[in-house]
């Protein structure tokens, strides 16, 4: 009995997630040997639409490779070496930290050939790198053979790429346009879709241009294949230790339970909101902070649009200079998580200064007003860790009492896949799943699809996959989600690691309110099912704007309510 692709590539979803497993535990392997290999047959048999054209064998995926740049630190073309690394003292260093745009880690680069990238946020972080790296080394081992003629001989546009890089010979614009032809052969796509990516890697100045990138890339392959310079990616003992044991989380949720109990608010009914760290700010103070200023502007939707573009970027501090002056207390994040936290007291908010979209009335008695407590967006199955460590109670160490979590709601408002409908739509989710097993959770979600249907955009109901990784999706799974009796409508990373820590807190360990209110919402980052809409597209910019901030309306409604 033949299987179909859908279940060929579930198979190599899950031969991918045990390999890098073992490798995880092992401690090192080589790309170039028997391992990386396992990782680069299963990464070809599952295609994931993000990688574009990965199994062509002489196409470079352009997309991709610029997804996962501004994804991995400046520079790592150049190094064979690269070792993942906890928090290991680095950042007392001299070592410069390198933070790549769109990922908040740091990484060191060590000398010539080796790079240390620090691992914070759990499993999931370290199979999206894996992952990244994987097709990293399949795009590189390309470009080389793109290199070498028909007997095996390099290519006269490899050496005179070589020259451009290594001399930085590329001036003029006769000879930009020289070396984008040189460039087109050795990448195996057209001069316009060279030229287009050239100027998409050249507009990110925390990575390195095309023809860098391109010309290492090959190199390293080059050495690999030619004099046995084996790349080799590797994990520290530290990394290897930590991993799956909440060392981060419970440090981040202590230090957010003391800065609770020093501002007094350990015992009034808390929010917990996970949003990006602007949003809820910007809702609430936005209009009163900016309209001195933007005039023109009327309403809180038409604020939010304004913050989110370059040319106002300069006044994103006037919204949190008013906030701080009405409650918002910020939890700096000392722990290694990068999940930032932020502290609202609403017996503080001046009601003058809230948008009046929220019709806030500050409460009758000020003992019992809510706070906001926002965290950042959290990778994967660190949503688990920090969620779980948060609604422990909380055992102060000086006094000897113990403070359950007053938690009122938990609200969350991300960004995911959709599967029916575009970006920019919203999906209202009554269950998670877990991708590639049947464990599955069903809640009680607060929100309902009307409740965010008279603002003209399309709302989608049915349950959230919670996948293993970005880059492990490609149409045949998300197809069968949609098309079979699951009837999901969207994927992302987090839910289900979120509801199993509710679960446990209010089901089984009974350590906060077991009828708090639950509200999930997404807004659609991305459709991977229609080719040139994946997140390797491009973000949504502006038009994410009106989703992100209909949710997080409707949210505070309901809490300030």
């Amino acid at each position: 009995m033949s299987r179909t692709r859908a279940q060929e590539s579930r198979t190599a979803v899950q031969r991918l997630y045990i390999a890098m497993r073992h490798l995880l535990i092992r401690g090192s392997y080589k790309p170039g040997g028997m391992s990386g290999k396992t990782l680069m047959d299963n990464l070809m048999v599952l295609r994931p639409e993000i990688y574009g054209s990965i199994a062509d064998d002489e196409k470079v995926e352009l997309n991709g490779l610029h997804y996962i740049f501004t994804r991995l630190p400046k520079g790592i073309e150049e190094c064979r070496f690269v070792k993942l690394i906890t928090r290991e003292g680095y950042e007392n260093s001299h070592f410069e930290p390198i933070i790549a745009p769109a990922r908040r880690r740091s990484a060191y680069r060590i000398d010539d050939n080796e790079m240390y990238i620090e691992m914070t946020r759990g499993r999931s972080d370290i199979y999206d790198i894996l992952t990244h790296l994987t097709f990293l080394y399949a795009e590189a081992n390309k470009i080389y053979q793109n290199s070498l003629d028909s007997k095996d001989r390099p290519k006269r546009e490899w050496g005179l790429l070589e020259d451009i890089v290594l001399n930085k010979k590329k001036n003029s614009p006769a000879k930009v346009e020289t070396a984008y032809t040189y460039l087109s052969t050795l990448l195996g796509r057209t001069y316009d879709e060279v030229v287009n990516a050239c100027e998409r890697f050249a507009a990110v100045d925390e990575v390195n241009s095309l023809f860098h990138i391109t010309y290492w890339l090959g190199r390293l392959a080059k050495e690999e294949s030619e004099h046995d310079h084996d790349r080799e990616i590797s994990f520290s003992n530290t990394l290897r230790e930590y991993t799956g044991h909440h060392y981060y989380g419970e440090q981040w949720a202590l230090n957010i339970k003391a800065a609770l109990l020093k501002h007094k608010l350990i015992e009034r009914p808390i929010h917990i909101i996970s949003a990006n760290l602007h949003s809820v700010a910007n809702s609430l103070f936005g209009a009163a902070a900016l309209s001195p200023k933007l005039k023109k502007h009327k309403g809180l939707f038409e604020f939010a649009r304004a913050m989110s573009q370059q040319e106002f970027k300069h006044l994103r501090p006037e919204v949190f200079k008013v906030a701080r002056e009405n409650g918002l207390i910020d939890v700096a994040d000392q722990s290694g998580t990068n999940l930032g936290v932020q502290l609202f007291d609403t017996a503080a908010f001046d009601p003058k200064v809230i948008a009046p979209e929220l019709n806030f009335s500050p409460a009758k008695n000020p003992d019992q007003a809510p706070v906001l407590l926002v965290m950042d967006y959290p990778f994967g199955e660190q949503a688990y860790e920090a969620m779980d460590e948060l609604l422990r109670p909380y055992h102060d160490l000086t006094t000897g009492r113990v403070y359950d979590m007053p938690v009122e709601s938990i609200n969350v408002m991300g960004k995911a896949g959709i599967l029916e409908g575009k970006k920019g739509d919203i999906m209202v989710p009554d269950a998670h799943i877990f991708e590639g097993t049947a464990d599955n959770y069903p809640f009680k979600n607060d929100f309902t699809v009307e409740d965010f249907t008279d603002e003209g955009l399309d709302v989608y109901a049915g349950p959230m996959v919670t996948v293993l990784g970005t880059s492990l999706q490609n149409i045949p799974i998300l197809d069968y989600f949609l098309t079979s009796s699951w009837k999901a409508s969207g994927l992302e990373m987090e839910g289900a690691h979120y509801q199993k820590a509710i679960q446990a807190a209010t089901h089984i360990r009974k350590s906060v309110n077991p009828d708090l209110k639950l509200r999930y919402a997404y807004y659609a980052s991305d459709n991977p099912l229609v080719t040139g809409h994946t997140l390797a597209s491009g973000s949504l910019g502006v038009d994410g704007v009106k989703p992100a901030y209909l949710i997080t309306v409707r949210i505070l409604e309901r809490i300030l309510a």
